[in-house]
């Protein structure tokens, strides 16, 4: 996976350069998609220029995008969220990043997600070769692993977004279980994911996700030892939610909100 890996950082590089010119920009430009989510020039832009290096290194690849949707038919396939955490972008909050992915024949084999505002800090992952993060731009790469954290009432939990979990019809599940957990919080988006493969909390729950928004990450955390399901169990990052945590905590977990 070397060469695909390496590659994904290059791709990330560049989003990283565009992203972080425009953040804060005064002349930012938002819209409303017909989802009623947000985008922003910024997202368009960064999308636009991976589509084209994509293009130009590896021609014979598909590409599914956040912005402009499916291109090629390929067993290769790059998944790509130019900017993870759009609302967070468009309002100044530094908590967002580029997420992107390869899969082949339907399975993520690499992926990087990269948060330039955090000082630089980013995430990989290819299959078979653990989890890895630098804490800075120059730093060197540290390997992670998730927690050893084995009971709920031992946990920090992320769950996303209450009104998620309410759209879906897990509301009450989300809050039987948070009444259970040490600590609770909605940390968003990418980050969450981070933290858990890094240790620092336990699991992260969220609906309403596609695969884009979570294909480097669910590869990210199992990596580092940890397991990605949707939440009624079923692998990869293709069914419309997730439930991802540090392995220990998952079929427990996995119970409780299954319905």
């Amino acid at each position: 996976m070397t060469a695909d890996l390496d590659f994904a950082h290059r791709l990330a590089d560049a989003a990283d350069a565009i992203s972080s010119a425009r953040f804060r920009a005064n002349d930012l430009r938002i819209a409303t998609k017909a989802d009623r989510t947000h985008v922003t020039d910024a997202d368009q832009a960064v999308e636009r220029a991976i589509r084209e290096l994509i293009a130009a290194e590896r021609p014979g690849d598909a590409i599914f995008g956040e912005e402009y949707g499916v291109e090629g038919d390929s067993n290769r396939q790059w998944i790509i969220d130019p900017i993870d955490g759009t609302a967070n972008y468009l309002r100044g909050v530094p908590l967002w990043g580029t997420l992107i992915a390869l899969a082949v024949d339907g399975e993520v084999v690499a992926g990087v997600a990269s948060m330039p505002a955090l000082g630089g800090q980013r995430w990989w992952a290819a299959k078979g070769e653990g989890a890895w993060k630098r804490s800075g731009r120059g730093s060197e790469p540290e390997r992670l692993h998730v927690s050893a954290t084995s009971r709920l009432d031992e946990a920090s939990v992320s769950f996303q977004s209450i009104h998620q979990w309410r759209d879906a019809g897990y509301l009450d599940q989300l809050l039987a279980l948070l009444n259970d957990v040490w600590r609770d919080r909605a940390y968003g988006d990418l980050w969450s994911y981070t933290l858990l493969a890094e240790g620092l909390i336990d699991m992260v729950g969220e609906f309403g996700v596609k695969a884009y928004d979570v294909a480097p990450l669910a590869l990210l955390v199992e990596e580092a030892g940890g397991r990605f399901t949707s939440a009624n169990g079923e692998p990869g990052p293709w069914h419309g939610s997730a439930l991802a945590s540090n392995g220990v905590l998952h079929d427990e977990v996995l119970e409780r909100i299954r319905r």
